[in-house]
């Protein structure tokens, strides 16, 4: 009732407010539910006191109708009270969206968002209906021309609307016919083929190209238009196109009318403007002479590289303008290269964001770019690549930023995305070759973010017991010298990772420097010392120990009375080993390595390494190359007296954004000098699994080792017949016998022990390996920096210049013996370290050879 009698009040005061002007004591606004007076007043051009006449009113109606809150404004006069009575506009509670795929559904609330639909804001119908077209268009720019989008606005209790949108995206029409008219020099099919989008054929229902969106055929138009332009015709142009719909509008015609001119040469090339640099250095950056054909991709390349030689000298903001001026009588064209360098720029501020654990400190020292020194575009981005190859981030970006107010100053701004580094703690791990890994360590490239490496270890395996420390400054000085140094003790039984039967324990430490040459290039020094003693098993193979020897507890023989009819001529009688007939155990293979050099060994090493990288990561790199070359001396003095070589190299070429080609290899070569005549046998390489030939069991290429001739009288003769006299001798396996001392030669027979398996690998001297891969994105997965997968083909093997007599499958370096396989693996780094695996296909593998199909590990990639 209140309402009402505003109402009418109001009709009857609203002639004498437009009547006659009045000084506003007061004002009401009534009809207000969710907005607040204050809102109201402060979009109103009239306040109290003022005079409200027909002017002043009329705009006080505008201001509110602009703020968008209310469907209906009504203004009227209660004596000098100024009453204004609004009708809001509904809020919305609501948007409930469906049947939208193709475009996802938060970058339409998004985009409904910047058009003023969101929860809880004003809803305005006119702001739906024209949302609702440009939805419609997206989806036409798309090719989806029966798309249709449909709306419904149902109120709700309190002023409230819920906006509910149904879209029917329907089907993306494809491309019948695309037509080029006016070309004569090029044929249409050459043309087409650098088009993205293409016909219906058999391959676009895997690449989807045969799909019309606007956004496509903008982009191969600017293809075509480079594709002449880069030819010589510099007058191309592209007059009209015209994309039409079938009726049933699931089919597109493309017509794209052309023309393109006369093919024009380079007359004359030169530069202008105000060279801050000599013409001639500036000159080398120009890469279109007299006589060319035109191209404009070689004009905007030239422009590209002269802007970044100044930016290199400190002339950030450098504009170079290729300028043509065309001689149509002549088909020629005169290039003018304009240069406007602008003011020289120096860096006000180098700052850091992302490292959440790296000090500031160790990343600016990678600075290759000073404060307060003039801008260099290069030492900027040398800066970045620096920053990314430490290793402890995924991706490190740059951006220089003009200081407010200043014209020759700019702000340098690195963020970087930090990844694990190293791992800290208890582990309980898994791995193919060693088992289950139980340890305590701590392995840190970035220890507590200072940049420094400390490794702690007490780590135990199937095959190895380790315990090390090891510490290495890469900034002992302040220009890059590192110092580090290490102290370990290593038990390996070699046995459990298919390596000939032996055992090492060696304790040792090393003192290592390193130096840097350029800023890809550092030589190491490394010199060590170390104590190994080396226990051969009971069935070491003869290239450790020669056989035939006697078992270790063995002080008992006899002498066989075994007649040529295999009967025996009375019992035998068992013996002390003492009373063995001199010359017995007559030695008939080579001597071991052991027989000749003892089973303890205390060496001195020096230790000599090259490298250089220009690789754009740390890990999981994707473009340059890295190369090392080592060379480990064992000096004279030494109980052993080696020396090996080893040379790594790998290379990425990129294809595309996203596809890259990984080229690497390794080789390696050692042998004995002095009075050691082979390499030492536990310093040989070894080759297969990760890291080498995949497809063949860790360590199982190259040379195997000889088995042992073993004697064994411990068990004697127990077997009799029927008249007494023994059946047989030796255990009752039937596979290993006794000592027979044959009375016709005076010496033992021997039986050799044959291990069920294939010999195991005794490694060699010399090593090969090369690798192939092919690197791709796996889809739909968007962040592609922690993960690898590859197409891949090894190629590889192990070799000895030294091989024995009767060494089984032990070759001097041949081509032809290089091992072959191919496969696909995955590196993902996590954050327990980089997991890698691996399915290969041995493709010319042995029948001494070891295959594995499916591999893995935790702790390394590839």
């Amino acid at each position: 009732m209140k309402c009402r009698a505003c109402l009418l009040v109001l009709l009857l005061l609203s002639p004498l407010v437009s009547a006659q002007s009045f000084i506003v004591s007061d004002i009401r606004v009534e009809g207000l539910q969710r907005i607040s007076a204050g809102s109201v007043f402060s979009a109103m051009p009239i306040a109290v006191g003022d005079v409200a006449d027909d002017y002043s009113i009329r705009e006080t109606a505008r201001q509110l109708f602009y703020t968008g809150n209310f469907d209906d404004i009504r203004i009227g006069r209660d004596g000098d009270v100024l009453v204004i009575v609004v009708v809001e506009r509904p809020s919305i509670s609501a948007i409930n969206i469906d049947g939208n795929k193709a475009i996802e559904t938060e970058a339409l609330l998004e985009g409904l968002k910047g058009a003023g639909l969101a929860v809880g804001q004003v809803f305005q119908r006119s702001t739906l209906e024209g949302m609702q077209l440009e939805l419609q268009r997206q989806y036409v720019q798309q090719g989806r021309y029966d798309a249709n989008i449909d709306t419904e606005v149902l109120p709700e209790p309190r002023n409230r609307v819920s906006v509910n949108i149904d879209v029917d995206e329907g089907t993306v029409a494809s491309i019948k016919h695309i037509n080029i008219v006016g070309n004569d020099v090029f044929e249409d099919e050459e043309l087409l083929d650098t088009f993205e989008l293409k016909t219906t054929n058999l391959l676009s229902f895997f690449r989807n190209d045969d799909k019309y969106a606007r956004e496509k055929l903008s982009g191969d138009l600017e293809t075509l238009t480079s594709y002449y332009m880069d030819r010589g015709y510099l007058q191309f142009s592209i007059d009209s196109t015209q994309v039409s719909v079938s009726p049933a509008k699931d089919e597109v015609f493309i017509t794209a009318n052309v023309t393109e001119g006369n093919k024009f040469t380079v007359g004359s090339v030169g530069l202008s403007g105000d060279l801050v640099l000599p013409e001639q250095d500036l000159m080398r950056f120009v890469f279109v002479g007299e006589g060319q054909t035109f191209s404009q991709q070689l004009v905007t390349s030239s422009e590209e590289y002269i802007t970044r030689r100044l930016g290199n000298e400190g002339y950030n903001f450098a504009k170079v303008t290729g300028i043509p001026e065309v001689n149509e009588d002549e088909d020629t064209v005169d290039l003018k290269f304009f240069v406007d360098p602008g003011k020289r720029t120096y860096v006000r501020r180098i700052s850091f964001t992302g490292n959440r654990r790296t000090e500031d400190a160790v990343m600016r020292r990678e600075m290759r770019q000073m404060e307060s020194a003039p801008a260099s575009a290069s030492a900027i981005e040398q800066s970045r690549i620096r920053l990314q190859r430490l290793g402890y981030f995924s991706e490190a970006k740059v951006e220089t930023t003009e200081v407010p107010g200043h014209d020759d100053l700019i702000d340098v701004e690195f963020e970087v995305e930090e990844m694990s580094s190293g791992s800290i703690g208890a582990s309980l791990g898994f791995a193919q070759a060693a088992g289950l890994i139980v340890g305590v360590n701590l392995q840190q490239n970035n220890f507590l973010g200072s940049g420094k490496q400390v490794g702690i270890g007490l780590n135990s395996s199937r095959f190895q017991d380790v315990y090390n420390f090891s510490y290495t400054n890469p900034y002992y000085t302040e220009d890059g010298v590192s110092r580090g140094f290490n102290v370990f003790f290593r038990s390996t039984d070699l046995a459990e990772v298919n390596v000939a039967s032996y055992t090492t324990d060696t304790v040792g430490g090393s003192l290592n420097f390193g130096y840097p040459l350029s800023e890809t290039q550092r030589l190491g020094f490394q010199f060590g010392l170390s104590n190994t003693k080396i226990t051969a098993g009971r069935f070491a193979v003869q290239e450790i120990r020669a056989s035939p020897r006697l078992l270790e507890g063995v002080d008992t023989f006899y002498e066989s009375t075994r007649l040529d009819s295999g009967l025996y001529a009375g019992p035998e009688v068992i013996r002390p080993i003492s009373e063995l007939p001199e010359g017995a155990l007559t030695i008939p293979s080579e001597p071991g390595f052991l027989d000749e050099n003892g089973s303890e060994f205390l060496n001195w090493t020096i230790t000599s390494s090259w490298s250089s990288s220009t690789l754009n990561r740390g890990q999981l790199a994707t473009r340059g190359s890295a190369q090392s070359l080592s060379l480990e001396v064992s000096m004279p003095g030494s109980d052993l007296e080696f020396y090996k070589a080893n040379y790594r190299g790998e290379i990425y070429f990129p294809i595309t954004n996203r596809w890259v080609m990984h080229f690497r290899t390794q080789l390696g070569f050692g042998d004995g000098y002095g009075d050691t005549t082979e390499l030492p046998f536990y310093q040989h390489f070894f080759g297969g699994g990760f890291g080498s030939v995949r497809g063949y069991e860790i360590n199982t290429l190259g040379p195997r080792s000889s088995p042992p001739s073993i004697y064994d009288v411990t068990q004697p003769v127990t077997a009799v017949g029927e008249d007494g006299n023994p059946l047989e001798v030796g255990g009752p396996d039937g596979r290993q016998f006794g000592y027979v001392l044959n009375p016709a030669t005076g010496l033992l027979d021997f039986q050799t022990i044959q291990n069920r398996r294939r010999p195991p690998p005794f490694g060699g001297n010399t090593k090969i390996e090369a690798s192939a891969e092919l690197l791709f994105p796996l889809p739909f997965i968007k962040d592609q920096r922690r993960l690898r997968t590859a197409f891949f083909l090894d190629a590889g093997n192990v070799f000895d210049t030294t091989c024995r007599r009767d060494q089984l499958n032990c070759f001097d370096i041949d081509a032809s013996e290089l091992r072959y396989s191919a496969g696909i693996g995955v590196t993902w780094i996590s954050g327990f370290g980089p997991m890698t695996f691996a399915i290969a296909k041995p493709l010319n593998a042995s029948d001494i050879d070891r295959e594995e199909v499916f591999q893995f590990t935790l702790g390394r990639g590839f």
